[in-house]
């Protein structure tokens, strides 16, 4: 029998479904993979329901439904205080990690060069192997995480189409520093490439840190796809509602490629969402504060138990250094140990790298109800003080 596509059959089984796995066979407190355990906003379901019955369930317009567009345009202005043309510049896709996708399809040619930065969501190598890029890998540093400026100047070349960007960072938790971006965009700028920024986190950012858009920068304006995700700001990650904005000629390119991928996304979540973007700044405070302090309940607990707890100023997740807790194993088997020893599941950093990575960091999952945070911290505790 003739092979399928190379890079799809060379992906393994993901490091979440294993691990999510194994917490299921050991009864364990899931804290790898970063989805809430509540249901949302009950005025955001509401009006989802509402939309249901209301308006028609056929196929909407394929770039999204107006009232969406409109409000991810007014969302950018408020925010950021983005000028953007719902009608030319604003995309809706089923998830973000379809606007990634069609983002990357829509620039990358076979041999051009892509600039990913290590650790990174695991989504990112496969589709720009997929697309016929060359992946160029720049790592940073634990504990600081901080932007090493000379390798990744010398990453980018004549071949180099664009650089991912992803602030706040899955998987450690940074968040870009306005010098780490306007040295990144000064990089994009000289060498006449494009910056796919991934900022799904945006709403998610602690201890006052700011999230800046590295399309509010100069020069970034036409030059940069923002995508956004409604399930991260809603805590709604199963409606799979992601968005792109960026310049007319941009968008459009990426359209052609969503019009492929999934073409449309349920109208009723759409015009939900457009509703949850159009809420008042309360909510967006509350929803950062909340997961702040969940972030700190998780941290001190897993300091307590003898964990070294890293920096997070965003996302769902703080990563941690195991070497302190004694157990001679690297963080693949520490994981695997601690679901079926400890009935606690988290995610091996070593995950989101290729090649040699660090062996001694694992990374959990804050997003959830507080009896789910203690439960895991009263089995982490029960089971390392022995």
């Amino acid at each position: 029998m003739k092979p399928g596509n190379p890079t799809i059959s060379a992906l393994g089984t993901t490091v979440f479904t294993t691990m999510s796995a194994l917490a299921l066979e050991h009864k364990a407190v899931n804290l790898g993979q970063g989805f809430p355990d509540g249901n949302g906003p009950e005025d955001v379901r509401t009006k989802a329901a509402e939309f249901l019955s209301d308006r028609p369930n056929q196929y909407p317009p394929m770039m999204g439904v107006p009232e969406l567009r409109q409000a991810v345009a007014a969302h950018n202005k408020r925010f950021y205080g983005l000028d953007v043309d719902w009608l030319r510049e604003v995309m809706v896709t089923s998830g973000a990690t379809e606007s990634l996708t069609a983002c990357f399809l829509s620039l990358i040619a076979p041999g051009d060069e892509v600039i990913l930065i290590e650790p990174l969501y695991d989504s990112y190598l496969p589709i720009v192997r997929l697309a016929g890029g060359i992946p160029k890998l720049v790592r940073l540093t634990p504990p600081h995480w901080d932007l090493p400026r000379e390798e990744l100047a010398a990453a980018f070349s004549t071949k180099t189409k664009l650089i991912a960007l992803n602030s706040p960072m899955n998987p450690i938790g940074k968040v870009f520093s306005r010098e780490e971006l306007e040295f990144i965009a000064g990089l994009v700028v000289r060498n006449d490439a494009y910056a796919l920024c991934d900022e799904v986190y945006e709403h998610i950012i602690f201890d006052n840190a700011q999230h800046i858009p590295l399309m509010t920068l100069p020069g970034m304006r036409e030059r940069c796809l923002r995508v956004g995700s409604a399930g991260k700001t809603f805590s709604l990650t199963g409606w799979k509602i992601g968005y792109v904005t960026g310049a007319p000629a941009l968008v459009a390119n990426a359209g052609k490629a969503h019009q492929f991928i999934t073409f449309t996304t349920p109208p009723n979540l759409q015009r939900a969402v457009a509703y949850g973007l159009s809420k008042d700044d309360t909510y967006f405070k509350s929803l950062a504060t909340d997961l702040q302090a969940k972030r700190d309940f998780l941290a001190v607990g897993l300091k307590d138990v003898g964990f070294d707890v890293l920096r997070c100023d965003g996302t769902y997740f703080v990563t941690t250094d195991i070497r302190a807790l004694g157990l001679e194993c690297d963080d693949v088997a520490f994981c695997k140990h601690i679901t079926a020893e400890a009935g606690v599941a988290a995610i091996p950093l070593s995950a989101f790298y290729e090649g040699k990575a660090p062996e001694n960091f694992v990374r959990f999952a804050f997003c959830k109800e507080a009896h789910t945070l203690e439960e895991a911290l009263t089995r982490l505790r029960k089971y390392f003080k022995r």
